[in-house]
């Protein structure tokens, strides 16, 4: 079983209670995932963020390819960290970090994603052309959209 990790970081010149407001609430992830992808939240992003909560989306990851994504918030410390644990979609397995640290000027994002293709051997050979290749596009529309938002450091 072949474990990927995709770690990314990113400095925003707003403040730490800023930047957990928008990371924290479930609507806003639309607004950092490519239009392409046709992401819709089904449930459960009706309150703010904490530890069990279950929130369902529709996503279409390759084109032609529509599925539900269900996702469990599995840990949660305010203004710190929030981890989601991909509990059914496209990924034989996906546990995301997410770190803020308030730095001079601003605060540090941290995403650290720990991931598994499905598939099999077929799937480990069409990570670095395929799934590597659209997880990187995914994070750096997500970059830009968040520089649109709050400015660059």
């Amino acid at each position: 079983m072949k474990i990927y990790t995709l770690h990314k970081k990113q400095k925003l010149p707003i403040s730490l209670d800023e930047a957990w407001a928008f990371l924290c609430n479930p609507a806003n992830l639309s607004k950092l995932t490519p239009q392409e992808m046709n992401m819709k939240i089904i449930s459960g992003a009706d309150r703010p963020m904490y530890a069990g909560q279950v929130i369902q989306y529709s996503v279409t990851p390759i084109p032609g390819f529509k599925t539900k994504w269900v996702s469990e918030i599995t840990q949660y410390e305010n203004k710190t960290y929030f981890v989601d644990l991909q509990l059914y979609g496209p990924y034989a397995f996906w546990h995301h970090k997410h770190f803020v640290h308030e730095i001079e000027g601003g605060v540090e994002m941290e995403d650290i994603i720990d991931y598994k293709v499905p598939f099999g051997i077929l799937g480990r050979l069409l990570h670095p052309v395929l799934v590597k290749p659209k997880l990187e596009g995914i994070f750096n529309y997500r970059k830009e959209q968040l520089e649109q938002l709050f400015g660059t450091y």
